[in-house]
């Protein structure tokens, strides 16, 4: 299902820490102790964002020796965007886990209470006002 695809990854890029350690990546592939004092937070913390991430497919990782080096998976970062934005532009009739919400749309036009939320909704636009005469 896309839409749990789509859940997965974007959970994983929720939070300020991770945004923050992909923008990093985005620049240079970089070790952990690189990330640690970069963003002033402990090892464990900054593995388990990178943990999260990696989880997500959205980095790579390299062991050289004893140390892991980390960089950005470039490739599914344009899928993802890419693959969004066609999620977004697909009408959704094509989208088979959008059926019930096709429905209640389809209910919602016709419900009353709707009609009435919708008028109670409106902004009017003053008129403005007239020049006073003198």
């Amino acid at each position: 299902m896309i839409t749990l695809y789509f859940a997965t990854l974007f959970k994983a890029l929720g939070e300020n820490t991770r945004i923050r350690i992909v923008k990093l990546l985005s620049i240079k592939p970089m070790y952990v102790c690189e990330l640690e004092s970069i963003l002033q937070i402990s090892q464990p913390r900054i593995s388990q964002h990178l943990r999260i991430l990696k989880q997500a497919d959205l980095l790579h990782a390299h062991k050289e020796g004893q140390r892991t080096i980390y960089s950005l998976n470039q490739q599914n970062f344009d899928t993802l965007w890419h693959t969004f934005q066609n999620f977004l532009a697909k009408p959704l009739e094509e989208l088979p886990e959008f059926e019930m919400e096709i429905k209640r749309i389809e209910a919602v036009s016709q419900d009353p209470a709707i009609s009435i939320c919708k008028s109670q909704g409106k902004i009017s636009t003053p008129t403005p006002a007239t020049p006073a005469k003198k």
